[in-house]
């Protein structure tokens, strides 16, 4: 059993706990259950309450004795018995169940809709009768004191079928082009249909006219997704509540056409079922993500259910707070709610536990078994084991035992344990290390040289430039920069090497600015009694500015500089690469076998820049290039942006490097002595011819 808090709500799942694997045999079933104790203290409340695939809808008898729920695969009903907490029956059918309705007090006579578009009715001994129904149909619903079984679907018609005369009656014409969904209501027995198109059209069966239309999508505005019916259902006489499509739940008094309250969702999944708790003023909806607890006058969330899988349908007990829920998955979950009601009377004994059970977590993974994919079974060198009992493959990967995993895990890799504890030493000894030495001013490892600056820069700087230090050095938007190693400058990068003569600048201006400074101040202690000159001032302006002058034509020195031996480690990386490019083209021919020399030398000789203007048309770009004039590089902006500029022209003979035609030349000549001839094999093919 799992216990969550929402707020002051506890909910309690009962069909959480740990579960057993289903390849375990019945005898170590049994010894998990008699020595684990967290098997042994699970609390299943119905036996086998679940599907062999996925549960569709479920539904309580009205006598509040049976619980019938459909599912796949196969399609088939499941009847539980609460006073024996079992299963009682099982049927099996030919289609899948839209929806079913019980027409008694248990489960002696049912009415199913089937996706074939047939209605079966069941007694309690099975199939009674079987039928068609013009359309697909989506929902059903019952009306007692006329024996009128009303079905809609994909179509504009109300379908009546009269259990007691055993034939169908004349439907019922909407103005809809489908309908979603129906409910007859309990006190004055009217009938209310939900529309495709947003609309609720109420039908009186008795004198079989419609009385009123409700149109719902104009009370949701601003919404995506067109706000269709899904769900109606009604709690008394004169109050009902709608589902949409786009996941809104509107609550009306039946005499206006203005909803009294409109909850929405805020998921945009569609409403698929809606019912009221009176004695606490909750209205439930169900989506497919969770059920909704809320209040109906003020629309406050009380609580809400949240399940791994879809929701396909739920049902509760009158004046209790036990829900049970049909879901995209092979267990049917359920629910216990303390503060919405009582546990029904075959279950009083749940009051007694929940008030001694605490809040413990679903284990999602077996603790005798370890999954581990098809990789990491390499890593441990045991793909010897697929296929023997050691392994159970498990979607895309094994559960293993957690012992042998264990012992392969430590001879695989037996300094794990080692690395491990390390690391955890170096960790706790520098988190010691803050709290027993206290630096005012500590530089980080990563980024020293900025983070001095700026620490330089917040201590003796001043106006925006402090300001922006003080910024970068506390705001934790930046602590990474100081930290990852990622973020470290790189001193050897063009861009850096570009600004770097910037820097130098700016750091020597700085320098200057500090050290006149402390001369000014130091001139001034001494000069205290006497008066400035103001020749001497303006000499010494025009002196900053000629220093300023000259600071700026030897930092412009610089950068040129900086940029013309990047130019040239350029191209000389180029040539490296280019002359690399040739030896291994040469080594990749001498090494090719009898088959490919023909090919290597035609290829080569392709790409010789000294073959005449057919050959060089063929060569890539970069021989092209390389055959053409010298590549022009120039500078645009001051930020590092070049333009570069060539030509495809091609060079004389005369310009071709002679050192490199020899050499292929010999290459040709070598290759030619080593090729074999054909004649022997035209021999051997005549022979063969003969015989």
């Amino acid at each position: 059993m799992l216990v969550s808090d929402v707020g002051e709500v506890k909910i309690y799942n009962l069909s959480a706990g740990k579960a057993l694997p289903d390849w375990l045999s019945d005898k170590k079933r049994r010894e998990a259950q008699r020595k684990n104790v967290d098997v042994s203290r699970r609390i299943e409340l119905i036996q086998d309450f679940d599907m062999p695939a996925v549960a569709t809808s479920l539904e309580l008898s009205p006598d509040g004795q049976y619980i019938l729920a459909t599912g796949t695969y196969k399609p088939r009903i499941k009847c539980y018995d609460v006073n024996n907490l079992s299963l009682k029956f099982e049927r099996c059918f030919d289609s899948e169940v839209v929806k079913f309705k019980i027409l008694s007090e248990d489960y002696g006579k049912i009415a199913f809709l089937q996706a074939d578009r047939y209605v079966e009715f069941h007694a309690a001994h099975g199939r009674h009768y079987r039928l068609r129904i013009p359309r697909f149909g989506r929902d059903l619903d019952y009306h007692k004191p006329s024996c009128d079984l009303f079905l809609v679907g994909t179509s504009s018609e109300i379908y009546r079928l009269n259990t007691e005369r055993g034939q169908f009656l004349q439907p019922y014409e909407t103005s809809a082009s489908s309908i979603n969904a129906c409910h007859v209501n309990p006190e004055h027995h009217l009938l209310c249909v939900g529309t495709q198109e947003g609309t609720v059209e109420a039908w009186d069966p008795r004198d079989k006219t419609r009385c009123g239309v409700l149109d719902v999508a104009v009370q949701i505005q601003h919404n995506e997704k067109f706000p269709s019916v899904s769900a109606v259902k009604f709690k008394n006489g004169l109050h009902m509540a709608v589902g949409t499509t786009s996941g809104h739940v509107l609550l009306y008094d039946i005499r206006a056409k203005e909803p009294l309250l409109v909850k929405d969702h805020l998921n945009g999944l569609t409403v698929k079922k809606i019912d009221f708790n009176p004695s606490h003023n909750a209205v439930y909806s169900l989506d497919d993500a969770m059920l909704k607890i809320w209040d109906e006058n003020t629309g406050k969330q009380m609580a809400y259910i949240e399940s791994n899988s879809n929701f396909n349908d739920f049902s509760t007990s009158p004046r209790s707070g036990l829900f049970f829920f049909a879901q995209e998955d092979v267990k049917m979950m359920t629910y216990y709610i303390p503060s919405l009601g009582p546990a029904p009377r075959w279950c009083s004994f749940l009051d007694n536990l929940t008030e001694e059970i605490e809040s413990e977590g679903v284990q999602n993974i077996y603790d005798d078994y370890k999954f581990i994919t098809k990789q990491e079974l390499a890593d441990l060198g045991l793909e010897h084991l697929e296929g023997s009992n050691m392994l159970r493959a498990y979607m895309h990967g094994f559960f293993i035992d957690i012992r042998l995993y264990n012992k392969a895990k430590a001879i695989a890799d037996p300094f794990a344990f080692e690395r491990y504890r390390k690391e955890k030493i170096a960790q706790q000894i520098e988190g010691s290390r803050p709290a027993r030495l206290q630096l005012k001013s500590k530089l980080p490892k990563v980024n020293k040289e900025l983070a001095e600056k700026l620490l330089v820069e917040q201590e003796e700087g001043s106006g925006k430039l402090k300001t922006a230090a003080s910024s970068l050095l506390g705001d934790d938007r930046f602590k990474t920069m100081f930290e990852n190693p990622d973020f470290e400058v790189d001193k050897e990068a063009d861009e850096y090497r570009l600004l770097n003569p910037v820097l130098t600048r700016l750091d020597k201006t700085r320098t200057k600015k500090l050290k006149a400074q402390q001369e000014a101040d130091a001139a001034r202690e001494e000069k205290q009694k006497e008066a400035k000159d103001e020749g001497s001032t303006d000499d010494d302006l025009f002196s900053e500015r000629d220093d300023s002058s000259d600071d700026d034509q030897q930092w412009t020195k610089q950068v040129k500089k900086e940029y013309k031996k990047i130019n040239q480690e350029k191209k000389r990386e180029e040539r490296i690469a280019k002359e690399r490019e040739e030896e291994d083209g040469s080594e990749v021919s001498d090494d090719d076998d009898d088959d490919g020399p023909a090919l290597q030398i035609h290829e080569k000789e392709d790409f010789n820049i000294g073959q005449g203007p057919r050959k060089i048309s063929k060569a890539g770009l970069g021989k092209r290039l390389a055959a053409s004039k010298p590549i022009q590089v120039e500078t645009i902006g001051g930020l590092g942006n070049r333009q570069m500029t060539f030509s495809l022209e091609k060079k004389n003979k005369a310009n071709v490097d002679r050192k490199r035609l020899a050499e292929l030349k010999r290459h040709r000549e070598e290759r030619r002595q080593v090729i074999r001839p054909i004649t022997g094999l035209k021999g051997l093919k005549t022979k063969m011819h003969r015989k």
